[in-house]
Formats: structure tokens, C-alpha cells, sequence
């Protein structure tokens, strides 16, 4: 949206509100979706979708230009304090932190931490006010290589407030080994429980089978052969005859992590 046009709607709102033709809390609403950040030419920003949808707005870096990352992370920081990137190869997370820290027009106070096995970057700034904390999430993979996607959804889920309990390698070729993480996400009182799995997939549906709270079943690009790229392990999940059993898509930890932060945040009102 032109920053013109954005101009002549919030007018029109706040005429609408002054005439008594709207609430506080219709305007309200609509502002939030009027807040989308311009940059240049080349990214439309939603700094501002946590505070309307609850989830943060996250940051997948293939495909972008070195200038525009680092413009995208340096809007959002300023707008809210922090900024999270996905896929982020180690190369491009030191160039990104020399050029925030020590180039020309250092961040201030800036803390960044990035996670080289996840290819995950969380930036803060002195400013940023997490959000409180609310409900618990469950993160299980079947196995070590999983990994990746799983934190993914653990950093979207702690962003949203949510406490996160992980149990990593648990899959079925030694299914012994779900007993204690899965006993321990129970008791934390855990509202959903995500489940990352490539391979034939078949870890969601066994955890399905023995909980009470919704499974959200993340396939992954792992695996030898035919469907390796995560489609039989996709297809599994799609199939899952358990009750509670839902899927996204292959690699897709981030959704995965919203759905279960909402879920969670939500029966903890």
C-alpha cells in the first residue's frame, strides 16, 4: 500500500470514528491492517502481525539479496525489536552480524544469536518487550535429522510466548525411547504437541494414538530413496487414521510452531 493511500484511509477512519459512525474498537482494527512497511521496491513488510495475528512475522532468507536481508532485519528491529530468519547459511549470518554490529550504521545494543545447526538467527534490540508467557507446546522428532525443522517451530513458539518442551530421536525404530519425553510433555501440561518426522512419517500417528491434545504432524525432506524429498512422509501423515492428527507441509516447522503456539495460548485464557 502507497504510504499516500495509507494516509487518506487512516483519515477516513478516524472521520468515521469522530462522527461516532465507528468504535474505538473497529478503527482499531482496521489500522492493523493498514500497518504494512514499505521497502523500496522489493519487500512489503507486516512488522505489526503479532500484535493482530499473534504470530511474528519470520524471515525466510533463500533467494534474497545480501542489501535486502539486511534491510528487511534492520526494519524490523527498528519497528519491533527483534527479527527472526529461517535457512540462514553460517557465510551469510556472519556478513549479515559484521555489517549490524560494526558497519556504518551499527544497531545498538543489539543481541544476536544465531543457531548455525538450525540455520536460525534471532535478533533483539534493548527495545523489544517479549510477549507473556502463556501455554506450552511439545516438540518431538523422530530422529536427530529432524532437528532442524524442529526448531524452527520451538523459535516461533517462544516468540509467542509459549514454554517449549523437546524430545529429540524418539522415532519408531526404538519407540522405548518416546516413553520419557512424551511423559514429560504431558505433565508440563502441553495444549499441542508437534511432531517432525521424515522417513515414512509414521511418529505423528503413534503419538496421536496416546495423547489428548491435538498432533500437528510435520514431514520432512529426510529419508533414502523414493520419497526421500518427504512426500511418502507427508502422505503418511495425510493418511493417519488416529483422531487429532493434522499435517502442513513438508519442511514447514514455522507454520507448524504458530498453529501450536495459537492452540496453546488459547486454552490458556
Amino acid at each position: 500500500m502507497s504510504k499516500g493511500r495509507q494516509d487518506n484511509d487512516v483519515k477516513s477512519l478516524l472521520e468515521r470514528l469522530a462522527a461516532g459512525e465507528s468504535t474505538v474498537d473497529e478503527v482499531l482494527g482496521r489500522l492493523r491492517l493498514l500497518q504494512i512497511d514499505q521497502l523500496e521496491e522489493f519487500a512489503r513488510l507486516d512488522p505489526h502481525r503479532d500484535r493482530r495475528k499473534g504470530v511474528p512475522e519470520v524471515v525466510y532468507a533463500p533467494g534474497k539479496t545480501e542489501q535486502a536481508l539486511e534491510a528487511i532485519v534492520r526494519r524490523l528491529l527498528a519497528e519491533r525489536g527483534f527479527s527472526l530468519v529461517t535457512r540462514l547459511e553460517i557465510e551469510r549470518a556472519d556478513r549479515l552480524r559484521q555489517n549490524l554490529t560494526a558497519g556504518a550504521e551499527p544497531v545498538e545494543g543489539l543481541d544476536y544469536d544465531y543457531r548455525s545447526d538450525a540455520g536460525l538467527l534471532v535478533a533483539r534490540t534493548p527495545t523489544y518487550e517479549a510477549p507473556p508467557r502463556k501455554g506450552c507446546v511439545g516438540i518431538l522428532t523422530a530422529g536427530t535429522s529432524d532437528i532442524p525443522v524442529a526448531e524452527e517451530a520451538a523459535m516461533v513458539a517462544e516468540h509467542m510466548g509459549c514454554q517449549v518442551e523437546r524430545g529429540y530421536d524418539v522415532g519408531v525404530a526404538g519407540l522405548h525411547r518416546l516413553a520419557e519425553p512424551l511423559g514429560r510433555i504431558l505433565r508440563s501440561g502441553a495444549a499441542a504437541i508437534v511432531v517432525v518426522a521424515g522417513m515414512e512419517g509414521a511418529l505423528p500417528s503413534v503419538v496421536g494414538g496416546l495423547v489428548d491434545v491435538p498432533v500437528i504432524g510435520v514431514p520432512t525432506s529426510t529419508g533414502y530413496g523414493i520419497g526421500g524429498d518427504g512426500t511418502a512422509a507427508l502422505h503418511s501423515i495425510l493418511q493417519s487414521c488416529c483422531p487429532g492428527v493434522v499435517a502442513v507441509n513438508i519442511d514447514n516447522g514455522v507454520g507448524a510452531g504458530a498453529v501450536a503456539a495459537l492452540i496453546a495460548r488459547g486454552k490458556a485464557l
